[in-house]
C-alpha cells in the first residue's frame, strides 16, 4: 500500500464512520495501521472501535496506542477522556492521575483530574485536585466553580452561596460557567427554601444552554423521534414476545445471568431502587451503563418479521460484554440489574434481544418527576421547558403503558413514594420480583453506595437513608407548572397520584 492509497481509504474509513458502517470503517483502520503502524490514526481506530459498541477492541486500540507512544501527559489525559466516553471510569481515573502528576504545574492537566473527581463519589479526593488548581490560579474560573459545587455536595449551604456569588460577580465570566453555578444556585434555593429565587436561577440557566440552539430544528427532530417512537410502538402486536420467541426459542438463546431492566422516566427513583438492589449479595446492578445503546439499539431492527438467532446471540454476547466491562465478571448465579430509565422507550428492542428479560419500573408523581428533570443539567432538547418536558413524560410512560399489555411480559411497577415509606416492605416485594429473598444488607444500602461511583446527578441523595422531602416538592412551584398541570393528570389517574 501506498501512500496514495493510504490517504484514499483512510477517507472512506472516516466516511463510513459518520454514516455510522463500523464493520467496513473498522476493517479499513486494522488495515491502515497493519500497513503503516507509525501513522498518527490509531487514536481515530480506538474511537471508531468505541463509537461501535466493541469496547474489547476499543482497549486493545488504546493499550496499544499506550505501549507504542510516549505516554504524555496530553496522551493520557486523551486516552482518558476516550475511556471516559464509554464510562470506563476506573481506567480513566488512573489515566488522569498520571497525567496530572507528570505535569503538576499544567492547569489544563490537573482541572482535568479534579472535574473527572468531582462527577464522582471523591468528594475529599476532589477537594484536594481541585485546591491545586487554585494554587496554580486562585481566580481560574473553572476551579473556584468546581469549589463552590464541592462546598454544595457537602451541604455546606452559606460556603457554597457564598463562593457561588463571588464567582458571578467576576467580569467576563464563561457562559458556561455562569450556566454550571446558576444550575447549582437553583439547587441552593430550592433545598432553603427560596422557591422563587430557585425557579429564576434554573430559568436562566435554561436560557443560557438554548442560547446557540436552533430551537426550531430542535423541536422538529425531537417532534419527528416522538411520533415515530410512540408509532412503531402502537404498531407491535400484544403477542410480540410469542412471536419473536417462535425464531427465538430459549434453547438457541446464548445462555445468559436473569436479567431485570429497571427504567421508567428519568428522576422517578430508579438510582434509589438500583443502590438498594445492588446491596444485596446475590444482585450485580449496573447504574447507566451504555451496554444497550452501544450493543443493542443501533443494530436490532424490532420490525424485521425475523432476526436470525446467530445475529441476536451477538447482540447478547456484546450486550453483556460491555454491561459488565468496568467491574468485571459479576459472579456465579449473580442476577442482573440494569438501571437505566433512557432506554425505557426502546424496551421492544431491549424485548427482542432478551425476551426472558423482566422489566422493573419505577414510578413517580409525574409533577414531581417534571419539576426534578428541570432542575437538572440534561442537555435534551425535551427538557428545555415544562411543556417540552411533559411531552417526553408523556411520550416514556405511553410507551410503557402499551409494553405492559403484552402477553408473557414479566413486569413489575413499584413507587418511589412506597419506597420512602417502608423501604423493607416495597424493597422485598421489589427484591423478590427479581427472584430473590430481602437481605439485611439492603436496608444499608447507603453504606455501600459511598465506595461507589455514582453516575446519576443525586450522589448525596443515595448515600443517606431514605428521606421524605422529595414527595410533594411539585407544590412549591405549582403555579409553574400549572400550564402542564391538565396534560398530567391521566397518568396521576393511572398511576394513583390523585
Amino acid at each position: 500500500m501506498n501512500t496514495l492509497d493510504f490517504n484514499e481509504k483512510l477517507q472512506e474509513a472516516r466516511k463510513s464512520v459518520e454514516l455510522r458502517k463500523y464493520p467496513h470503517a473498522l476493517g479499513l483502520y486494522a488495515t491502515l495501521v497493519e500497513h503503516f503502524p507509525e501513522s498518527g490514526i490509531w487514536e481515530e481506530y480506538g474511537s471508531a472501535a468505541a463509537a461501535s459498541g466493541d469496547f474489547d477492541l476499543a482497549e486493545r486500540v488504546w493499550e496499544t496506542i499506550l505501549s507504542r507512544q510516549p505516554n504524555t501527559a496530553g496522551l493520557l489525559s486523551r486516552l482518558a477522556y476516550e475511556y471516559g466516553k464509554i464510562w470506563l471510569f476506573s481506567k480513566a481515573r488512573a489515566l488522569c492521575f498520571r497525567a496530572a502528576n507528570l505535569e503538576p504545574g499544567n492547569l489544563e492537566m490537573q482541572l482535568s483530574l479534579a472535574s473527572f473527581l468531582a462527577r464522582t463519589n471523591s468528594v475529599d479526593e476532589a477537594r484536594t485536585a481541585v485546591n491545586k488548581c487554585l494554587e496554580i490560579d486562585p481566580r481560574g474560573q473553572q476551579a473556584r466553580y468546581l469549589s463552590a459545587h464541592l462546598r454544595l455536595r457537602e451541604n455546606k449551604l452559606d460556603d457554597a452561596e457564598r463562593q457561588f456569588r463571588d464567582l458571578l460577580a467576576s467580569p467576563a465570566l464563561d457562559p458556561q460557567v455562569v450556566h454550571l453555578c446558576r444550575i447549582d444556585m437553583a439547587l441552593l434555593f430550592d433545598r432553603t427554601g427560596r422557591y422563587d429565587e430557585a425557579f429564576s436561577q434554573i430559568a436562566e440557566a435554561r436560557s443560557i444552554a438554548t442560547r446557540n440552539m436552533n430551537i426550531d430544528a430542535a423541536q422538529k427532530r425531537y417532534d419527528e423521534q416522538r411520533a415515530n417512537i410512540l408509532r412503531t410502538t402502537k404498531s407491535l402486536a400484544r403477542n410480540s414476545l410469542e412471536t419473536w420467541g417462535k425464531s427465538f426459542p430459549p434453547e438457541e438463546r446464548l445462555a445468559a445471568a436473569p436479567l431485570a431492566f429497571l427504567g421508567g422516566h428519568a428522576r422517578s427513583g430508579t438510582t434509589l431502587l438500583e443502590k438498594i438492589l445492588d446491596a444485596h449479595p446475590a444482585v450485580a446492578a449496573y447504574d447507566e451503563s451504555l451496554a444497550f445503546h452501544s450493543s443493542i439499539l443501533p443494530l436490532v431492527n424490532i420490525m424485521a418479521p425475523v432476526i436470525p438467532a446467530k445475529s441476536l446471540n451477538f447482540l447478547r454476547k456484546r450486550y453483556l460484554n460491555n454491561l459488565t466491562k468496568e467491574s468485571g465478571p459479576p459472579g456465579e448465579g449473580k442476577v442482573l440489574v440494569d438501571k437505566n430509565p433512557a432506554p425505557t422507550i426502546f424496551l421492544p428492542a431491549f424485548l427482542r434481544v432478551f425476551p426472558e428479560m423482566r422489566a422493573l419500573i419505577a414510578l413517580r408523581d409525574p409533577r414531581d418527576v417534571l419539576v426534578s428533570c428541570y432542575f437538572q443539567d440534561l442537555p435534551n432538547f425535551s427538557h428545555t421547558s415544562f411543556e417540552r418536558l411533559a411531552q417526553h413524560y408523556c411520550c416514556v410512560m405511553d410507551v410503557w403503558l402499551m409494553i405492559r399489555e403484552w402477553e408473557g411480559l414479566s413486569w413489575m411497577e413499584t413507587r418511589y413514594e412506597d419506597i420512602v415509606a417502608d423501604l423493607q416492605k416495597e424493597g422485598a416485594r421489589v427484591t423478590k420480583f427479581i427472584g430473590l429473598e430481602w437481605h439485611e444488607n439492603q436496608a444499608q444500602f447507603f453504606e455501600r453506595n459511598r465506595e461507589k461511583p455514582v453516575m446519576s446527578t443525586n450522589y448525596k441523595d443515595v448515600t443517606q437513608p431514605v428521606y421524605t422531602r422529595s414527595i410533594g416538592r411539585w407544590r412549591a412551584y405549582e403555579k409553574y407548572l400549572a400550564p402542564v398541570l391538565p396534560v398530567l393528570e391521566p397518568y396521576c389517574k393511572k398511576f394513583g397520584y390523585e
